[in-house]
């Protein structure tokens, strides 16, 4: 059986700076569940029972069009929250979550959640600057989809995804599957293997298992803006 413990749910930004009693009540309501791969988390639609945080596995937000086509909207990594939105309005859940390795979940009933969100200045103060990134990283997104060439989409996505070493190095330390990556762009498979095959003759990035370091990050700029 999974145990969460103080110094886990610490580690989780939004609860970084809870206090022991807000940290003990969190402790005694938190529960756990283990998800394999590709299982269906959240779905569209369903009530907002609970806010949830994700403390192991790699999960992916993805939406259906209206004719019926799955868009990745985002990757969430282990201390990423998810679900606030519905928790906040009470209104149905606005999205997908689907977990993209084995997942470890905690599930927080909504009513602490608010709680916690009304008397927690801390907990207020967090999610404010957490929601704040995530509309920016929502707006690249889709500012990044409204690019119209689909190799561009993918150079994009791949610049947005770059961070940049203490050692100078720009690399992407979990790069999503190609399949993933479709998904996020709104393109085919074949036409991320052919993006970054292109890049690797190129000479512009280098895979190490799954990790990519950007040899020529000007270049990979360049190429998000020819047409």
């Amino acid at each position: 059986m999974i145990k969460v413990v103080s110094q886990t749910l610490r580690n989780i930004p939004l609860l970084a700076g809870i206090s022991d009693e807000e940290c003990a009540l969190l402790l005694k309501e938190l529960t756990l569940e283990e998800f394999p791969r590709r299982e269906t988390i959240i779905r569209k639609g369903s009530p907002p029972e609970s806010l949830l945080f994700l403390i192991s596995g790699q999960l992916q937000v993805i939406d259906i069009t209206e004719d019926g086509r799955e868009v990745g909207l985002r990757i969430l990594s282990p201390g990423d929250f998810f679900g606030e939105i519905a928790i906040i309005t009470g209104g149905p859940r606005t999205a997908f979550v689907v977990s993209l390795t084995s997942a470890v979940v905690a599930f927080l009933p909504r009513s602490l959640a608010l709680h916690l969100f009304a008397n927690s200045p801390s907990i207020a103060n967090k999610m404010m600057q957490l929601l704040a990134n995530k509309i920016s990283k929502d707006s690249e997104l889709r500012s990044l989809l409204s690019i119209q060439n689909a190799r561009r989409r993918v150079f994009a996505l791949l610049d947005s995804l770059t961070t940049k070493k203490i050692t100078g190095q720009n690399v992407i330390e979990r790069l999503p599957t190609h399949h993933e990556m479709a998904l996020m762009v709104n393109t085919s498979r074949e036409t991320v293997t052919r993006a970054l095959l292109s890049l690797s003759r190129q000479g512009v990035i280098v895979r190490k298992s799954h990790t990519v370091v950007i040899l020529d990050h000007k270049i990979l700029k360049q190429l998000t803006q020819e047409s």
